[in-house]
């Protein structure tokens, strides 16, 4: 291989671990976010969680899971919302198939699955996730909102 080849492959090599490690460490990372339009009434709900019978003025916490059948991740992260609602009484979940609603997952902005949205009582979007999100932050961020099991 000449040195030229050999600098190419090395290039590329080392661009695909730095892409590996960006994607790694942003996979689950719950970000706050800022959603919805300018001049919307405090309190209303955004139209496409509206749309999906999202209700978030039930609970503390509403957290919309969109996820599709074929995802392991998500089943993982399903398993885990459901064991901290049963433990949680402020918490509600919501599951999405993404599949089944296309013209909310493009108005969300959702590429990947599992993707959660976390709105407060008021229904504003507090933050987001894509990826599975890590069980010690998800659950710190459920008790930040809702308070610990009791």
């Amino acid at each position: 291989m000449s040195g030229i080849g050999a600098a190419v492959l090395g290039a590329v090599l080392v661009l695909t671990a730095l892409g590996a490690w960006w994607l790694r460490s942003r996979n689950g990372v719950v970000r706050p976010v800022v959603v919805g339009p300018a001049g919307r009434e405090e309190g209303a709900v955004d139209p496409v969680f509206d749309a999906l019978g999202v209700r978030p003025g039930d609970a503390d916490l509403t957290v919309v899971q969109f996820s599709t059948a074929f995802c392991a991740p998500c089943r993982t992260t399903k398993a885990r919302l459901e064991q901290l609602e049963a433990t949680r009484p402020g918490l509600a979940v919501v599951h999405v198939d993404a599949e089944s609603h296309l013209d909310e997952v493009r108005a969300l902005d959702v590429r990947r699955t599992p993707t959660l949205f976390y709105l407060d009582r008021a229904g504003t979007v507090i933050g987001r996730s894509s990826g599975a999100p890590r069980p010690e932050e998800l659950t710190a961020l459920v008790d930040a909102r809702v308070g610990p099991r009791p």
